[in-house]
């Protein structure tokens, strides 16, 4: 009676979330190469011309009290808008933008302007580009894009796609027709990211938590159904003779590609709600300690200083960004080229590759308070707790392993001072159970491709594999359903 019930359960379950698994496990291999196009900080900076000194005219004590009033910096950065220098001026959570060459603050953006944005990012003239407005499509229905709305899209023969906030006077997004066939293959059929559904946050929310909840019920009703029915003596009778398994044809397949990728089935499926946070827990707040006492806020005694001066010291050097802050009290700046190539200097003119590591062990020590420290040494190399597969995250960093109750970790750029990862252990959930579970993320896979990527596509196949049998028996249960239905 109860191995009835399951089967029947199992069957129906299987009909509601079967093409779910379908689009997930192919699509799953997609996101291993292709992401959801995006514009970051970095490809902003990779595309900014140099930083010409002859053309900052203004110190970043001028361009503060271009914004008066207006409360204390928190961050002062010189780079480039509409081919010209700039200071973004961090308060809060707002940022102001000054021109460096004559101390005004940014106007309201115009369409030229944005057409020369999207222009200048691609290299080809805007007056080739078809331009509309856009509210929302395919490229921008994450909720970040909202408070930069409206957007202007430029797009060009050749496919490229630019679009440009009339906010902020800059790209915000950017496509080619490569990056949105990836994203095709990929991110959007996995994370059922199709427009009309993503536009309604709480809607895709819950389409996608309980999809995947159904899914493992299913998987784990299957998975149960499997090891219950099969017989390791045989017991059951066949045209070729006994057999283990009691089932022909596509059952048969079901039945076998469930019982070795069921498991995995199962915790994937379980792993991808989680990537929804539908189970929310209370999380300790960032003690901060750390991180602020590695990197203070702007030093007043600084900001009537010309940045002229700090780029005469990097005469060899393409200069796209210089950050004014300070270390351990002293102020400094941190001059970013490309990625992640940067050079420090400090107030008396030296010129350093790397933060002095001592220092920094003597601050993270301090910072770390009447806990103190369980460990404090250098890794060259990735952790289970600080990894990235394409390997961009920087190496070698300080690890900082604080003796409190989360055992709280952080990975320090000794570059920039600058904590780039944490973990503590009340995230084992997004770690382990999500991360873990999801993207198989083991340190010695990573680091020992192709291994990760043939175990990954190998599970993968598998997964699709047994999604395509659940479909098929499904499409027969209805179309029985619907012949039954029809006949009476």
């Amino acid at each position: 009676m109860i191995k009835r019930l399951l089967i029947v359960v199992h069957r129906w379950l299987g009909v509601a979330c079967c093409l779910f698994f379908v689009i997930w496990f192919p699509s799953g291999i997609g996101m291993m190469y292709w992401d959801f196009p995006e514009v970051t900080p970095a490809d902003r900076l990779e595309r900014s011309p140099a930083l010409d000194p002859a053309t900052v005219r203004v110190s970043p004590a001028q361009a503060v009290d271009a914004l008066k009033p207006s409360p204390p910096p928190e961050q002062i950065r010189l780079n480039s808008f509409d081919g010209r220098p700039v200071y973004r001026i961090r308060m809060g959570r707002a940022e102001q933008i000054v021109y460096a060459d004559t101390g005004t603050a940014r106007s309201d953006v115009s369409r030229d302007l944005m057409a020369r944005a999207a222009s200048a990012w691609i290299g080809q003239p805007a007056d080739a580009a078809t331009v509309e407005p856009i509210d929302v499509d395919q490229w921008t229905v994450q909720g970040s894009f909202r408070s930069l709305k409206p957007l202007w899209k430029y797009s060009w023969p050749d496919g490229e796609q630019v679009y440009v906030s009339q906010v902020s006077g800059e790209v915000v997004q950017y496509t080619t027709r490569a990056s949105r066939l990836g994203a095709y293959l990929g991110p959007i059929p996995h994370w059922l990211y199709f427009t009309p559904l993503r536009t309604h946050q709480l809607a895709w929310s819950r389409v996608v938590i309980w999809s995947s909840g159904i899914g493992t019920g299913a998987a784990i009703v299957g998975l149960a159904i499997g090891v219950w029915m099969y017989s390791p003596a045989k017991r059951y009778r066949s045209q070729a003779g006994t057999t283990s398994i009691p089932y022909r044809g596509q059952k048969r397949w079901h039945m076998v590609l469930g019982l070795i990728f069921g498991i995995g089935a199962a915790t994937w499926a379980f792993s991808g709600m989680l990537s929804m946070d539908p189970f929310p827990l209370t999380r300790r707040g960032d003690r901060g300690d750390i991180p602020g006492a590695l990197r203070g806020g702007v030093p007043v005694s600084a900001l009537s200083t010309n940045p002229q001066a700090v780029l005469a010291r990097l005469p060899d050097q393409r200069v796209k960004e210089l950050e004014l802050t300070s270390f351990d009290g002293e102020t400094v700046y941190i001059a970013t080229m490309t990625g992640t190539d940067t050079q420090i200097v400090t107030a008396s003119g030296q010129v350093r590759t790397t933060f002095d590591r001592d220092r920094i062990r003597r601050i993270v020590t301090e910072a770390a308070g009447p806990a103190g420290l369980a460990e404090l040494r250098e890794i060259v190399a990735y952790d289970w707790y600080y990894l990235d597969r394409r390997g961009a995250r920087p190496l070698p960093v300080i690890l900082a392993r604080v003796n409190d109750a989360d055992q709280s970790r952080y990975y320090i750029d000794p570059r920039t001072a600058r904590v780039v990862g944490t973990y503590r252990s009340s995230n084992w959930m997004s770690r382990w159970l999500y991360h873990g579970l999801h993207s198989l993320d083991a340190p010695w896979l990573y680091t020992h491709r192709p291994a990760w990527d043939i175990v990954v596509i190998t599970f993968m196949l598998g997964g699709t594999a047994l999604g395509v049998t659940s479909l098929i028996l499904a499409w027969r249960v209805v179309g029985r359903t619907l012949s039954r239905t029809v006949e009476g």
